[in-house]
């Protein structure tokens, strides 16, 4: 049983690995705000388009969010599909012990 929870352990390390390498985007007006952010939920890189600069703050700081809240839940997605294909193998393997 402790060689399984080792490999389990090992296996989560791998897919962190892996969600650091997935990169999501939410975007808002649209494109002209981007946002990247990886598989681990860390933003990566973040665009404005020169044209929304003249806006006022609060409609910056607003697109922003939509934009950002965009990213998380794209990267919610992927990671909630990379643990749960790990859940699954996890499962088999107690299973079949």
């Amino acid at each position: 049983m402790m060689e399984k929870l080792q490999a389990m352990q090992g296996q989560m390390e791998q897919i962190k690995q892996r969600l650091e390498t997935i990169i999501v985007s939410g975007e808002a007006e649209n494109g002209k705000i981007k946002v990247q952010i990886n598989g681990n939920r860390k933003i990566t890189d973040i665009h404005i388009d020169e044209s929304l600069m003249q806006e006022d703050a609060e409609e910056l700081q607003e697109l922003l969010m939509i934009a950002v809240n965009r990213a998380i839940s794209q990267a919610d997605n992927v990671n909630n599909s990379e643990m749960q294909g790990a859940e699954n193998v996890w499962r088999y393997d107690l299973d079949n012990e």
